[in-house]
């Protein structure tokens, strides 16, 4: 599946995020609208084991509330502005479930789910979101993503023919998951800080068949060097940023 996603990838984190509230319905729509070829989500478990699209541990940052996300029942979350903290222009956003998101972009536009259960390594999060997608009919339109190993293995048992990538943190941290831990699991996509990577390690990926996507690249520059690598596709805050610099290359 991942054999027919474009090269370079524009992937939207979590959305249009430089111009629409993070993990949104609305930031979903307006990457779409720009031009990104896929958008990037979280999701973890609120209290009473709904799926919900939410980057932190807690609502307080991206929202008028307070609180753990594990300790709020859904319709508690509901309740919340999840637009206002970007613009006031967005008051009334709400936290989407995943169930309402694959509904919302199904058949439009290629998703990356980052299963962020990383307080909680063991719980049920990989087996609802697979049975969402599963439900949805959407296993080819997702890519599965974590720096959760246990998650990717039980979400594989699932969605066998699912995509997934790993994820790995910056720096030393992520060079040990790469090497060591990462031989484990048959993954198909590597997703690496932009300041990580370099030509050794594209040259690798792409000898072993393997996509690599930079996060998080926001600048001009970094974008030019990593496409200048052969890099397989990005996740940024900004599609329009992206989409020019890639048309501007052309």
């Amino acid at each position: 599946m991942l054999a027919s996603f474009p090269e370079p990838a524009i992937i939207a984190h979590r959305g249009s995020s430089a111009y629409a509230p993070e993990n949104t319905l609305i930031a979903f729509d307006l990457a779409y609208a720009q031009g990104a070829d896929a958008v990037e989500l979280d999701v973890k478990l609120c209290a009473d084991g709904h799926v919900i699209v939410i980057h932190d541990q807690r609502v307080d940052r991206t929202t008028d509330g307070h609180g753990d996300v594990r300790s709020l029942t859904l319709k508690e979350i509901k309740k919340l502005d999840a637009g206002s903290s970007f613009d006031i222009s967005y008051r009334g956003e709400k936290i989407p479930t995943l169930d309402e998101t694959l509904e919302f972009l199904k058949g439009r536009i290629f998703i990356n789910i980052e299963l962020k259960n990383y307080p909680t390594i063991f719980d049920k999060l990989p087996d609802k979101v697979a049975e969402l997608i599963i439900s949805k009919g959407m296993e080819e339109q997702v890519l599965l993503s974590s720096f959760n190993i246990f998650s990717l293995f039980q979400v594989s048992k699932h969605l066998p023919t699912t995509p997934i990538a790993l994820l790995t943190l910056r720096g030393k941290k992520g060079a040990l998951v790469r090497s060591v831990l990462g031989k484990t699991l048959d993954y198909q996509a590597l997703h690496v800080h932009y300041t990580d990577i370099n030509p050794s390690m594209v040259e690798r990926m792409i000898k072993c068949k393997t996509r690599i996507h930079a996060y998080t690249v926001n600048q001009v520059d970094p974008l030019h060097r990593l496409l200048k690598l052969g890099i397989h596709g990005f996740i940024t805050d900004d599609p329009i940023m992206a989409c020019k610099v890639i048309k501007d290359i052309k």
